[in-house]
């Protein structure tokens, strides 16, 4: 019984020197397998990424968006240069992959200067490819189920309604930038994404209840149906491009612009406003959810509604801002009642 024992040893060992030879991925599954001799498919990952994203993109437009389809293409670089610098191959078969794939897969993103929170959203997206491609091809389960993500809370930043009464107030004489700049207040008081306000169409503008103009709308990334009163500075910004030679025939609210074009010119809106803030287009959505809605007692399930959440818990995120501002305020208020105080005993 010894004797047998140890020649299954030795076999194992070979077996795993085998692998270590190879550079393959080592687990007590494989080496099982490969013992037995069990033959298992080997569907590559980088294609199963590679067929995944030709599919997503033959849906652009209809399922997903443009920018849905490039964030996964920029996923099979990161994947593909994690293999190629970290394994040393070429590319990996589906069933090596296990929990140490995804643990030194976020290790090796980390040391690409990436945070934890994106990395974490890298190895995301790659468990959502795996859960819908492993039933395809006759897998249990995905490979990286055991991993659990997690994300670090981080605090979102907005904007102040004297910082934004600065950008509203300034007048471009560059049409780019004062382009730029209505789109941006446009979101700061309807809490639209930037992919929502560019393909707004002036169907989208009805008449509500009390015969108010409201927004109707899909959200692109939800797909939920989003119903919200429009404010008096938003429903101005949209009577001022009524018959804009690039919006009207189009019969959209706004002429065209790209995110990045987008985002690069509202650095220059910063600085010429004098904020010190990253100001970007998601900053607006912020401030409407924070500054503008529950921090003026709009409840959170309105809020929710209005932002086309498919999840309180998403807009909670939002509220903790709201708690954080009111903590810090009340920390400093001591000092204002003690320095009014004094003033008082002067």
């Amino acid at each position: 019984m010894n004797h047998e024992i140890s020649v299954v040893k030795s076999e194992l060992i070979n077996v795993f020197n085998q692998l270590k030879f190879e550079k393959a991925i080592i687990s007590a599954e494989i080496i099982k397998n490969k013992y037995l001799g069990v033959e298992v498919k080997k569907f590559s990952l980088l294609d199963t990424i590679s067929f995944h994203n030709a599919d997503l993109h033959r849906r652009i437009g209809t399922n997903f968006s443009k920018a849905t389809w490039t964030k996964f293409n920029t996923l099979y670089s990161k994947v593909e240069c994690f293999i190629k610098e970290h394994l040393k191959r070429r590319d990996v078969a589906l069933y090596e992959l296990g929990y140490s794939f995804a643990t030194e897969s976020e290790y090796f993103l980390r040391s690409k200067n990436l945070g934890h929170n994106i990395s974490m959203k890298y190895i995301r997206m790659l468990k959502k490819i795996l859960n819908e491609s492993v039933r395809k091809v006759g897998y249990k389960e995905n490979p990286l189920a055991e991993f659990k993500c997690t994300f670090k809370w981080k605090e979102r930043e907005v904007l102040t309604w004297p910082e934004l009464v600065r950008i509203k107030e300034k007048h471009f004489a560059m049409k780019r930038l004062e382009l730029v700049k209505d789109y941006f207040i446009f979101s700061f008081f309807t809490g639209l994404a930037y992919v929502d306000v560019v393909k707004l169409s002036r169907q989208s503008v009805i008449e509500g209840v009390g015969g108010k103009r409201w927004l109707t709308f899909e959200r692109q990334k939800s797909k939920i149906e989003v119903r919200l009163p429009l404010l008096s500075e938003p429903e101005n910004i949209i009577k001022k491009y009524d018959s804009h030679p690039e919006a009207a025939p189009r019969g959209k609210v706004f002429p065209s612009i790209s995110n990045q074009k987008m985002n690069s010119y509202l650095k220059e809106i910063a600085a010429a406003c004098d904020i010190s803030k990253e100001l970007t287009f998601h900053l607006a959505r912020h401030t409407f959810a924070t500054t503008v809605s529950l921090s003026n007692g709009v409840p959170i399930e309105s809020v929710s509604k209005m932002l086309g959440h498919t999840k309180i818990s998403t807009t909670q995120i939002y509220a903790k801002v709201v708690q954080q501002k009111l903590s810090d305020d009340m920390d400093a208020l001591p000092r204002k009642v003690s320095k009014i105080l004094n003033k008082e005993d002067e």
